[in-house]
């Protein structure tokens, strides 16, 4: 049987992301301290300067609302602990750009959000929240 554009779709996505975030993408369900270590090339993220807003409590695991800023960021990276795979997203900003993103993103159940920061400086900051959620957003 031959692929339907969904499929294609899907795979496209899929090997985009690979591409694009293969310390991350490739993490198992347990790995997310080697997906962080992958982000920071093994260097100490302080746990400082970096603000991560996520609700205590979600009714809908099918868009959270997360919002991260750090002054001074050149990438920001979320990761979850109890999701399949532990990397979310990367938001890498330019010299003109704010450091600071919003985004909706899916809990499969009660978890913590780890967000990690890479300053121009070359240090790290980390911050997390956790997020009891009542209705799971994974399938």
């Amino acid at each position: 049987m031959a692929p339907t554009r969904r499929d294609v779709m899907r795979l496209g996505g899929v090997a985009a992301a690979v591409a694009l975030f293969p310390a991350v993408a490739v993490a198992d369900s347990n790995g997310i301290s080697q997906a962080i270590a992958a982000f920071t090339k093994g260097a100490m993220a302080l746990e400082a300067g970096l603000s991560l807003e996520v609700p205590e409590i979600a009714d809908n695991g099918g868009a959270v609302p997360v919002r991260v800023a750090a002054a001074g960021a050149r990438r920001i990276a979320l990761f979850t602990d109890g999701n399949p795979y532990p990397g979310v997203v990367v938001f890498e900003f330019g010299r003109f750009t704010p450091p600071a993103a919003t985004i909706r993103i899916r809990l499969a159940r009660s978890q913590s959000v780890i967000a990690v920061a890479e300053l121009a400086d070359g240090t790290f900051r980390k911050a997390s929240r956790a997020v009891a959620v009542t209705v799971g957003g994974c399938a």
